[in-house]
């Protein structure tokens, strides 16, 4: 580990040399697949040549090489053979969306994020406990392709861990059947049946799932906090969604100090970030060595026909970007749907922003994911409140109506009073986004918010009725058209 944090501060130092001496190997790696012959990559590109060649990619795009290789043809896109593909997360639409996951991607890059998280924890705590008890993780589930049964598709978490390394499944709670059973329900119960007994540590996770497992550990033991249940627990690794609307909660069922939170960004296309600084909340170091290589596309140029990629070199400061990727595993100049922004050029660190389809802007107020909750997490400091899940849309326009935005929150514990926290919120936004506060400038454009109070499990019952409870599964914070809020609306009865 030690040896590791020194490889780790030498792309901190060189970020540039690292990211341009990775690009050139994936392209010599990918020179003789189908798709580097197609681009040149054996002429030696530059990457404005690169940039030139090779277009920008959506899902659509690569999707029939994609399904040429779950239907076994190779070295396509990526020279080693392709077995498994990772369902992406982030998306509550009827139709999935598998990334291909290759060796090298399992073993350079989401291994090699997962362990350097325990490296760089262990720096910055160097008396933890960890290692003396067991990580409790909850899994997705896995199951063979439908176009060819060689082939095994699911949730990242579930690709990664029935990979895992003997020595690592050794350190980790629920057993491996338990943690990849396929019916969310049943899995939850079996883990609220086996985790108790063993001495947890850490646990690591989607905030929303954690949460509730957490919830359900204490209704069935009967005690009032984690702590009585796993008194060792000292750090949770947390990933997918932002942990600012979700830190109360935890607070609440772990009242300790001694309590780490430690963001991670990783992803079906690949591990990104990781916080590597005590106390910083979502601020996450740019990690470069894992066979990734980085462009970014400003947001303001992101609908354009042929907009910019900007290399790391070029970006600013607190400037919305849009991550665009070339991989390990095939994904050549891939925009993976993300929004980030960076907050630190030396070390290059970054917050997760939002995500290119979650945001609002039917009014030009572009409201984005990190906007909302910034709010939500204001309004609930002011009104005590507490919430577990939330959405936004607008509502549009109408028989010389004015517009307003619309919010559905789920709360855990209710605000002393929705008014003011609708008016902390709002106030919030205005603060926080200079387009928002413009339009509601005397109520020009924009009404106040309506803000309703869901009943509980509202949005938990909306997942399962989509068949999407568990996993890296999530609702989506803010749409710019209305249907999901009317689908949870109407599960909820409002």
């Amino acid at each position: 580990m030690k040896k590791r944090i020194h490889d780790i501060d030498l792309f901190r130092k060189y970020p540039h040399d690292v990211q341009l001496e990775l690009f050139q190997n994936l392209l010599d790696k990918a020179k003789n697949t189908e798709w580097g012959k197609q681009y040149g990559y054996g002429d030696g590109l530059s990457v404005r040549e690169f940039q030139e060649r090779v277009p920008i990619s959506t899902y659509e795009d690569l999707y029939p090489y994609f399904e040429r290789v779950m239907k076994g043809e190779q070295n396509l896109l990526w020279p080693t053979k392709i077995e498994w593909f990772s369902k992406s997360s982030g998306t509550t639409n009827a139709r999935s969306k598998f990334i291909p996951v290759s060796p090298e991607s399992l073993e350079d890059c989401h291994y090699k994020g997962g362990k350097d998280m325990l490296s760089i924890y262990v720096n910055l705590y160097p008396d933890t406990k960890l290692f003396t008890g067991k990580g409790l993780s909850i899994g997705g589930s896995h199951h063979p392709s439908e176009l060819n049964d060689k082939v095994s598709c699911g949730d990242v978490s579930a690709v990664i861990m029935q990979n895992l390394p003997m020595w690592a499944e050794a350190m980790r709670t629920p057993p491996l059947k338990v943690a990849l059973m396929d019916k969310w329900e049943e899995k939850i119960e079996k883990m609220v049946e086996l985790t108790p007994a063993e001495n947890v540590t850490s646990m690591s996770g989607v905030p929303t799932w954690t949460y509730l497992l957490l919830k359900r550990i204490l209704e069935v033991t009967g005690k009032s906090n984690m702590l009585e249940v796993w008194p060792n627990l000292e750090l949770f690794t947390h990933g997918a969604v932002a942990f600012g609307p979700y830190r109360q909660l935890f607070k609440e069922i772990i009242p300790t100090d001694k309590m780490n939170y430690l963001e991670v960004y990783n992803a079906s296309e690949g591990f990104f970030g990781i916080q590597d600084q005590a106390g910083t909340e979502d601020e996450m170091l740019l990690m470069l060595d894992y066979g990734v290589y980085y462009e970014f596309i400003p947001m303001d140029q992101f609908n354009e026909e042929m907009p910019q990629t900007l290399t790391l070199d070029q970006v600013e400061l607190g400037k919305n970007y849009a991550l665009v990727i070339s991989t390990n595993a095939g994904l050549w100049r891939y925009k993976i749907g993300d929004t980030i922004r960076f907050t630190n050029l030396s070390p290059y660190r970054i917050k997760i922003s939002g995500r290119t389809k979650h945001f609002i802007n039917a009014f030009g107020e572009e409201v984005i994911v990190e906007n909302a909750e910034a709010a939500i997490i204001q309004a609930c400091k002011v009104t005590g409140a507490v919430i577990s899940n939330f959405t936004a849309a607008p509502v549009y326009m109408e028989s010389g109506k004015r517009g307003c935005h619309e919010w559905l929150i789920e709360f855990e514990q209710e605000p002393d009073s929705l008014e003011r926290f609708t008016q902390e919120l709002d106030g919030k936004l205005r603060e926080v986004n200079s387009d928002y506060d413009a339009k509601r400038q005397n109520d020009l454009a924009l009404q106040p918010p309506i803000v309703h109070a869901a009943p509980r499990g509202t949005f938990m019952n909306w997942l399962r009725h989509k068949g999407k409870l568990g996993g890296q599964n999530k609702v989506p914070r803010l749409s710019n058209s209305r249907e999901h809020l009317e689908e949870i609306m109407q599960v909820s009865n409002l």
